[in-house]
C-alpha cells in the first residue's frame, strides 16, 4: 500500500493523465458541466492518480478494486498526505472515481469497472432540532382550531405522536384494538420496522385525546367509509395515509407559529419524545426501548426493561405523561 510520502512525491503516468484528460473532455463537451464542478472533478482525479502512481499503478487497466478502496481509506485519513475529507467530501471524490472508470469501460479502455462494488462511507444521520416544550404546546392547541370531527382527529393524532414517540407510520397503522385507554394503564401497540411489535405507555393528554376522537368524532368520519379497524380516519372513512398526517402536522405547526415549521416533520416529534423524556431524566436504555431501537450504537446491547418500569419512568420524566 502507498504511504504519504510516495504519494506525494509520485507523478502518475501519461497513460493515466490522457485517460483523465478524456473524460474531463468528455464532461465539459458532451455534459456541459460548469467550469466549477469540471475543477471539482479535476482535482479529485489528481489526488486519484497520484494515489495510483503510489501504488505502481501506470495503466487505468492495472486497477482493481482494492486499489479503489485504498483510496478511499487514504482519503478519509489523510495517509496519502493530502487533507483528511469528511464523509460527504469523501461521497464526492468517490463518485468522480466512479464516473471515470465507468467512462473508461464504456470507452474500451478497460474491460470492466473496478470501481463498481466501492460505495462512499455512510454520512450520519442529521437529527432534526427538538422543539421546545412550550413549542410542542403550542402545536397540539393549534392542531385542535376548529369545528367537526378534524380537529378533534388532529389534536389526538399529534398527542399521542408526541406522548408515544411513534413513527408516522405506526400511529397511522394502528386498529383500534391497539389502543388500551384505562387511566392506569394506557397504552399502545405499535408495530415497528419489520413489523416488530412494542407497547407504549400513553400520557394522560393523548388518552383524554384519543378518548373525546374516538367517542366523539371517528364514528361521524367512519360513516363515510365501508368500515375499518383502523383508528385515524380521513374524511371518506378510510385509514389516514402517512402523507395526510404529515400535512396535518406542517399546517398545525404553521398555525402555531412555530419557526421554520416548513421543517416540522413527524420525526420532529419522536426526536422531541425522546430529547424531552433524556432531559427529565429518564435513562437513555429506557428511551431507547421505547423508540423501538435495538441498540444506541452498533456495539452496545441495551437491556430488556420491564414494561412496568417503562410505564414508572414515563410516568415521572414525560412533560405531558400526567395530569
Amino acid at each position: 500500500m502507498g504511504t504519504a510520502a510516495q504519494a506525494a512525491g509520485a507523478e502518475p503516468s501519461s497513460e493515466l493523465l490522457r485517460a483523465v484528460g478524456a473524460y474531463l473532455d468528455h464532461l465539459a463537451v458532451e455534459r456541459g458541466l460548469a467550469a466549477n464542478t469540471l475543477s471539482a472533478y479535476r482535482r479529485d482525479l489528481t489526488r486519484y492518480t497520484a494515489h495510483l502512481a503510489a501504488l505502481g499503478r501506470t495503466s487505468v487497466t492495472e486497477v482493481t478494486e482494492a486499489d479503489v478502496r485504498d483510496f478511499v481509506t487514504a482519503v478519509r485519513t489523510g495517509r496519502d498526505g493530502a487533507s483528511t475529507l469528511s464523509a460527504a467530501s469523501t461521497a464526492r471524490v468517490v463518485a468522480a472515481v466512479h464516473g471515470w472508470h465507468r467512462f473508461c469501460a464504456l470507452e474500451g479502455m478497460t474491460p470492466d469497472d473496478p470501481s463498481r462494488g466501492v460505495r462512499p462511507p455512510a454520512q450520519p444521520k442529521r437529527l432534526p432540532k427538538a422543539l421546545s416544550t412550550d413549542d410542542v404546546e403550542r402545536l397540539l392547541a393549534a392542531s385542535a382550531l376548529g369545528d367537526g370531527p378534524v380537529p378533534l382527529r388532529d389534536r389526538a393524532l399529534l398527542e399521542l405522536l408526541y406522548s408515544t414517540g411513534a413513527r408516522i407510520s405506526e400511529v397511522v397503522g394502528l386498529d383500534v384494538d391497539d389502543l388500551e385507554l384505562e387511566p392506569s394503564a394506557a397504552a399502545a401497540r405499535l408495530f415497528g420496522k419489520g413489523s416488530k411489535e412494542r407497547v407504549v405507555p400513553v400520557g394522560s393528554y393523548a388518552r383524554e385525546a384519543v378518548e373525546a376522537y374516538l367517542v366523539r368524532a371517528r364514528p361521524v368520519l367512519a360513516a363515510s367509509g365501508r368500515g375499518t379497524p383502523a383508528v385515524f380516519l380521513n374524511t371518506r372513512g378510510e385509514r389516514l395515509s402517512r402523507q395526510s398526517a404529515w400535512a396535518v402536522l406542517r399546517q398545525a405547526a404553521q398555525r402555531a407559529g412555530i419557526a421554520r415549521a416548513d421543517d416540522v416533520s413527524p420525526h420532529t416529534l419522536r426526536h422531541s419524545f425522546a430529547t424531552h423524556l433524556l432531559a427529565g431524566g429518564a435513562d437513555v436504555r429506557v428511551v431507547q426501548e421505547l423508540l423501538g431501537h435495538a441498540s444506541v450504537t452498533t456495539t452496545q446491547i441495551y437491556t430488556q426493561v420491564t414494561p412496568d418500569t417503562l410505564r414508572e419512568v414515563y410516568a415521572a420524566a414525560h412533560p405531558r405523561a400526567l395530569g
